[in-house]
């Protein structure tokens, strides 16, 4: 067995064994399989598929080219997992919040990956913070906070982070089979009790059309129950951002407005809220859904949640009063540019994956990988569909290092935002539900 031949195989189309998946995830993990070959797998995973039965292959192997986690705690070990957008801030808030309402929460999460952004990259904004640690580390501040979100350490799905750095540089996101097995070969190796999905769909999702989206999300639940996890899913609309704000420590703030002021009625906290309900209601920890909604709010509005996030962020090595005064923490990008509409009309549409591409360009996300990311730069105030203005209405605020990268995106941002005569339909938040 050699990864020529694998290659070659899942090239002509052919089915791989689950023997041949297991050589393959080990080379990824030990380096016998060389970047070259790893990009190679990933472009003929995309275009040729593996199909069900090697998702579910490729899934377990990378699960287990790592240590799997077991925990004793007195509540279920639960998180959640998007499949990516723009302006998705969600777990920041989510975390802290089911803690509150108590779970355990190991939450190994991503960097940005092609025009979305990464939690990790957003909580790393915090100045001191750094989420690389390692399993000790890990159970500890999960045991104590109840949550934590950190990178998956190098003995945790180590073949998954070396594909996943390789997919986001070589174009390969887009895929079925290798977004489901990337997903949950790191959470099933966090030995979860359950597991919530939000699968987007929309202009700045990964699936953009409702049968792609529900097609994902059928094979991320299916292949995660069929390993042993209880998971549930929600489709939930990304035709615009979740927080009107992309970029890594715009979203903090906009994490951080949240968590401080109480509840109110975002489409974040929405979001957040119908998530949590039904993770808790399928933990047990709730009586229902609703039940479940209700103690994620609560968890809001008496502060609860903020304070777990304050001692997970200090636990992570950021402030330790970073709640109290996260603002003084807050980094300022050096030009600070208005985009104006350029008529009168309505928000009809937002083309989010372009937004998330200039955020990336600014500095915000990698365009190779190694490439540094700038926390201050990204976008801000954007206008949400349905909103009127007049011709030099601010319509978004561009966060940039240079005058000119500031011009040049203004110009983009104007064109992404688009205007029309009549206010579009709105989306609802949430599309679709599986289980």
């Amino acid at each position: 067995m050699d990864a020529r031949s694998i290659l070659y195989r899942l090239r002509l189309g052919e089915e791989l064994s689950a023997d041949e998946l297991n050589w393959f995830a080990g080379g990824l993990a030990s380096g016998a399989v060389s970047d070259a070959q790893a990009g190679a797998f990933a472009m003929a995973a995309v275009s040729k598929g593996l199909g069900p039965m090697g998702r579910v292959a490729l899934t377990r192997a990378m699960r287990d080219s790592g240590d799997v986690l077991a925990w004793d705690l007195d509540g279920p070990v639960l998180d959640k997992h998007s499949t990516g957008g723009v302006g998705d801030c969600v777990s920041l808030i989510l975390a802290p919040a089911l803690a509150a309402c108590g779970a355990y929460v190991p939450m190994i999460s991503g960097r940005g990956l092609g025009h979305t952004g990464g939690t990790l990259d957003k909580l790393e904004a915090i100045p001191g913070l750094s989420t690389e640690v390692d399993d000790a580390g890990l159970r500890a501040i999960t045991s104590d906070v109840g949550c934590a979100i950190v990178s998956a350490s190098k003995r945790i799905a180590p073949a998954d982070r070396r594909l996943y750095a390789i997919r986001d540089v070589t174009a390969t996101v887009e895929s079925i089979d290798l977004i489901t097995a990337s997903i949950l070969s790191k959470k099933l190796a966090a030995g979860l009790q359950g597991l919530v999905l939000d699968v987007k769909v929309g202009s700045g999702a990964f699936m953009t059309d409702l049968k792609a989206a529900t097609e994902l999300a059928s094979a991320l639940v299916g292949t995660s129950n069929g390993a042993g996890c209880p998971t549930a899913a929600l489709i939930t609309d990304m035709n615009q951002p979740v927080v009107p704000a992309i970029g890594n420590a715009v979203e903090i703030r906009a994490v951080m407005e949240v968590l401080t002021r109480g509840a109110g009625t975002s489409r974040i906290e929405a979001l957040v809220v119908e998530l949590g309900g039904t993770l808790l209601a399928q933990s047990g920890l709730a009586g229902g859904v609703t039940h479940g909604r209700d103690m994620i709010l609560k968890s809001l509005v008496t502060r609860q949640a903020a304070e777990r996030f304050g001692r997970m962020v200090a636990a992570l090595g950021g402030p330790k009063d970073f709640v109290e005064k996260w603002q003084t923490y807050q980094p300022e990008a050096p030009v600070i540019l208005e985009v104006h509409a350029g008529q009168a009309g309505v928000v009809t549409e937002i083309d989010c994956r372009i937004l998330g591409e200039i955020v990336v360009l600014l500095g915000g996300g990698r365009q190779v990988e190694g490439d540094q990311i700038d926390p201050s730069v990204g976008i801000t105030h954007i206008c949400p569909p349905g909103k009127r203005v007049i011709k030099r209405d601010p319509i978004a605020t561009i966060h940039a290092t240079t005058e000119e990268a500031a011009t040049a995106a203004a110009d983009v941002v104007r064109a992404a935002i688009k205007l029309g005569d009549e206010a579009p339909k709105a989306d609802p938040l949430v599309h679709k539900r599986l289980a």
